[in-house]
């Protein structure tokens, strides 16, 4: 899939706090905005971090990969594609871009990988069947399957 397809999920209008000496958004905060943006996709298939853990389980990130294709300044509005890519057993691999809003010139693209743990002893967890279905039913493109 071409990443500036990926459907916008979330929005952000940069504030000057977010930006380096250089007068453009400082490149660590494009993580924190994938997150927000995984964050904003829990909720949209109704799998907040609360109900996540009501229901025993969490997430941990274990590789983010981010490419830089352009910049924002103070200001700008940006949107945040993503979609789950796969999900193997315990892990999912989700895609993510950052976009200019008023002409979706792509900023950033990569990928963020969370394995599912238990909530109690923190080791890996099969990812429960109903948040399978959840993204599977949100997603124009269903994920792969992964081992």
């Amino acid at each position: 899939m071409d990443e500036r397809d990926l459907p916008t999920i979330w929005e952000n209008r940069i504030r000057f706090e977010e930006t380096d000496m250089q007068g453009v958004v400082f490149y660590a905060n494009y993580v924190t905005f994938q997150d927000e943006t995984t964050s904003q996709f829990f909720r949209e298939i109704d799998y907040g971090y609360d109900e996540i853990e009501d229901a025993g389980w969490d997430v941990h990130v274990v590789n983010v990969d981010i490419d830089y294709r352009g910049q924002a300044g103070f200001g700008d509005e940006l949107e945040h594609g993503y979609r789950v890519a796969t999900i193997g057993e315990s892990s999912m691999t989700s895609e993510y871009v950052g976009r200019l809003k008023d002409d979706g010139t792509v900023l950033t693209e990569g990928t963020v990988t969370h394995v599912a743990v238990d909530g109690e002893t923190g080791e890996p967890t099969r990812i429960p069947d109903a948040f399978r279905e959840a993204v599977r039913e949100f997603q124009d493109e269903p994920p792969e399957t992964a081992d």
